[in-house]
């Protein structure tokens, strides 16, 4: 099921500053029979600071079952210091664009692509749906092909630059020098207009890391625009609980290959190609740990908690594959 990791740039279009040898990539999840399937992009969170583990497995496989050809992108992240800016919105433009050019042998319909983010992934969905228009591409033979999804599922999403941000992913995307015009073109609840790919939010009120005023944000702003959505908000329940299963409980999140750049980095330390200590990378390496090693180590009163929550939240995925049925007619 798992196969072709696919690099999204080639030699000479991607130039980030502190990839140090990384390119972002698409995992593909695709059926092994002929038929033409609707593609799902899965693009987990991490604050922009790395791509989830437990976001990535987890959903593809939940999509793949539901009967999509599934894809899930690695993205550009900021770890330490360097700005993102645009970067990872180019990534995602350029992939959606990828999937469409090659979509016979990708055996996905070019007119039914959702992308399905998980919080600052989340974030990265939306601003493609938002700002699809502004962003170009190197390639002539991607330049005219849309970016535009036909769908999004937005997981405890981070929307709002504003009074109910979560900082530190903005940070990371824009630095600590971020000017007004900058935020407010992240701010995405502000840039919603009716040519925006139909939405399903989802989030539990009870989230203390992306308050669940982002979504209601959200939400509000397609209602106005007149852009069809679901939004729903379950009662109980933490940030990052991704498909909400007793697999994703005990930390089974398949394989950490989300983590490249993260690699990458640590590698490049040791070498002595940053202008961190060589002690930073054990520091890095023993903070995802717990991320490649069977995932985090529940307090045993926590984990029972959680796992009361897990028939509730755990309905979005299939909320979420029925409302799509409707909005792209399968």
């Amino acid at each position: 099921m798992i196969g072709l990791r696919s690099e999204i740039w080639k030699e000479g279009e991607y130039s980030y500053p502190a990839a140090y040898g990384f390119t972002p990539v698409i995992v593909s999840y695709v059926h092994e029979d002929e038929r033409i399937r609707p593609c799902m992009l899965v693009v987990p969170g991490g604050g922009y600071r790395y791509v989830s583990s437990s976001e990535a497995d987890p959903a593809a496989r939940t999509f793949y079952a539901a009967g999509y050809n599934v894809f899930v992108l690695t993205y550009t992240v900021n770890y330490l210091d360097e700005p993102l800016k645009l970067q990872p919105l180019m990534d995602i433009a350029r992939t959606v664009r990828i999937l469409r050019y090659h979509a016979g042998a990708c055996r996905i319909d070019p007119a039914r692509v959702v992308v399905c983010g998980f919080s600052a992934g989340a974030h990265l969905c939306a601003s493609l749906c938002v700002h699809y228009p502004d962003i170009s591409d190197p390639d002539p033979k991607y330049e005219n092909i849309s970016a535009r999804p036909d769908a999004a599922v937005l997981s405890y999403p981070v929307i709002t630059s504003g009074k109910y941000a979560h900082r530190d992913s903005f940070l990371a995307l824009l630095g600590p020098d971020a000017d007004k015009k900058e935020l407010e073109y992240m701010s995405l609840e502000d840039h919603v207009t009716d040519d925006m790919p139909p939405c399903f939010l989802w989030q539990t009120a009870t989230d203390d890391s992306v308050p669940v005023e982002n979504s209601y944000l959200f939400a509000l702003a397609c209602r106005k625009a007149g852009v069809p959505f679901a939004h729903h908000v379950f009662s109980d329940g933490i940030h990052g609980m991704s498909v909400a299963t007793e697999e994703w409980l005990e930390g089974c999140y398949g394989e950490s290959y989300t983590l490249e750049q993260i690699d990458r980095l640590i590698s490049a330390i040791e070498r002595g190609e940053t202008p961190y200590p060589k002690e930073k990378a054990d520091e890095i390496r023993t903070a995802f740990s717990a991320k490649r090693d069977g995932g985090k180590k529940w307090d045993p009163e926590i984990k029972s908690w959680l796992k009361g929550l897990l028939e509730e939240v755990g309905m979005w995925t299939k909320m979420a594959e029925k409302w799509l049925e409707g909005e792209l007619n399968l």
